[in-house]
């Protein structure tokens, strides 16, 4: 009895620390409790990066941070986040505005078409783009692949936000006499702040870890320094150093981040007006306002599936190897369905607590929940390696651990997207269900669960496509015999063989279609649509 009390007495504790409300019970304590585990598990990469500093030694580790390369890297690193992230937020605010409020014809086609390039991974987008412009190098082409690949993950988020808006603000401010563009700058852009935060920090995460896109287009980062050191002078402290710095590049880039989104609430008790927003009447600029939407879609789709059928037919059928792809294609589908199911329950309790306990201590905890998507996956596989190795024995190279990394990578994506549909479940439906009786599990589920569950399913979505495309850790983590699409692609395509790792890549792009479909039709009805 004794013990028990000291137990409830340390998690209210906890609920203090994260300035939990009150009015959610023992829900908040369970949340705390696996908030903080999973934290622990997402943290383990950093142990192990201190680790390698501390056995190397102080002297030699800042020898190996302060060194011209690290500065070399660092800025080809800020460089492409400085361009990339701004120009995917830019393209991706036009084409929501334009597919979610304005009279553009075939707006829904359109919609499904900026969402379809998240099928393509993106080091096949590289693989496309060199293919067809063999001089393709460098920064600007570092920035242009990155946006053409990365947009719809800003997309998305902004055009549920966009079908959730209440028109009769609107309406009330246009009432005050406020033009067109104020409206949009003082009533409808910070409605949106929590997508585009979120959208960004995905985003950015991406860049920081990203390995193929940039070799393919010969463009060094840190990530593609930190597998070339291990790959090829298999110089361990070095790599480890290097992605030290990558870790102090995240913190800087999640603190920008919960800067800018700030405290405010997103949510509403009501339903809002009870009607469709009149769109706006493009006129003359409807010809230039499809331009951009075609062109994105030839850069973002058309190159892929040219260059891929350009390589098919060049082929010819010798290339279709079936009972490699099909095993291939198989063990692709376990993983990404498994991990991307663990990666979304993984996801809840700290999505929750971003909504429902906000302030410092809570950032900081979220915070550390995005290291493991900006580190690169060969970082992430040697720790985990190295921790199954030294402690856990029985799980080396078996599907718990290759797990364990996909949802310590792949983590940020579940939870931006939990985080942006629970902020829109207002906590006042918890306490209403609460007041009529029910349990406060059985209150959540009803209430904030169900509502979040289109952004659950997205964020699994999200998780899965990921894991389809995930090269680094599988190799070094998956149990022996494992072939994934990916890594076959990537073996084919080192060996300059383009035309034989042309069906992996079409392959890819077509399994990944229902799970575009999915994100599509799941934030159609965050809409009610």
């Amino acid at each position: 009895m004794t013990q028990t009390i000291a137990q409830e007495r340390d998690l209210v504790t906890a609920e203090d620390f994260l300035k939990i409300p009150r009015g959610h019970g023992w829900v908040s304590r369970w949340m705390t409790i696996a908030a903080f585990a999973i934290t622990f598990l997402t943290i383990l990469p950093l142990p192990f990066i201190a680790w390698i500093g501390w056995q190397t030694g102080w002297e030699t580790s800042i020898s190996l941070i302060f060194r011209p390369r690290v500065g070399e890297l660092l800025v080809n690193t800020v460089m492409l986040l400085v361009l990339a992230v701004p120009l995917c937020t830019v393209l991706a605010l036009a084409l929501a505005w334009l597919t979610e409020f304005s009279d553009l014809p075939f707006r829904r086609v359109w919609a499904w078409l900026c969402v379809a390039p998240l099928a393509v991974p993106a080091f096949v987008q590289s693989y496309a783009w060199i293919s067809l412009f063999p001089g393709l190098n460098g920064l600007w082409a570092g920035v242009i692949i990155s946006v053409i690949a990365y947009f719809p993950f800003l997309y998305l988020p902004i055009a549920a936000t966009l079908r959730r808006l209440d028109p009769a603000l609107e309406d009330a401010a246009a009432s005050l006499g406020l033009t067109p563009w104020r409206i949009f700058f003082r009533v409808i852009l910070p409605q949106l702040r929590l997508a585009l935060c979120g959208g960004a920090l995905l985003v950015g995460l991406h860049l920081l870890a990203e390995y193929g896109l940039y070799v393919f287009i010969r463009f060094d980062t840190f990530t593609t320094a930190i597998v070339d050191q291990y790959q090829s002078s298999f110089n361990g402290p070095a790599a480890t150093m290097l992605a030290g710095v990558l870790v102090v590049c995240c913190l800087v880039l999640l603190s920008i981040e919960a800067g800018v989104r700030g405290n405010a609430r997103y949510s509403r008790v009501g339903s809002g007006a009870a009607r469709q927003i009149e769109p706006v009447r493009l006129g003359k600029l409807t010809p230039l306002c499809l331009a951009l939407l075609i062109a994105t879609a030839l850069f973002s789709l058309g190159i892929p599936l040219l260059t891929i059928g350009r390589w098919l037919m060049a082929g010819g059928a010798d290339i279709w190897r079936f009972d490699e792809i099909g095993y291939a294609f198989y063990q692709t589908l376990v993983l990404a369905i498994l991990g991307g199911l663990l990666t979304t329950l993984a996801a809840i309790p700290m999505a929750w607590l971003s909504i429902r306990a906000p302030g410092g201590a809570q950032r900081a905890l979220e915070g550390l929940n995005y290291l493991g998507g900006a580190l690169p996956g060969v970082v992430i596989a040697l720790a985990v390696v190295t921790i199954t190795v030294r402690t856990a024995h029985m799980f080396y190279q078996t599907m718990a651990t290759i797990l364990l990394a996909y949802t310590l990578m792949f983590l940020p994506r579940a939870l931006v997207s939990l985080r942006a549909s629970i902020a829109q479940a207002p906590v006042e439906l918890e306490h209403a269900a609460a007041s009529l009786g029910r349990r406060p599990a059985n209150a959540l589920w009803a209430t904030t669960i169900r509502l979040a569950a289109p952004g659950a399913a997205a964020g699994m979505a999200l998780a899965s496509l990921g894991i389809m495309n995930e090269l680094t850790a599988t190799q070094m983590l998956a149990p022996n015999g494992t072939r994934t699409l990916a890594m076959g692609f990537w073996a084919l395509s080192g060996e300059l063989d383009y035309a034989a790792a042309a069906p992996y890549a079409l392959v890819m792009i077509l399994i990944s279609l229902p799970l575009i479909w999915l994100l599509h039709d799941q934030s159609q009805r965050m809409a009610g649509r």
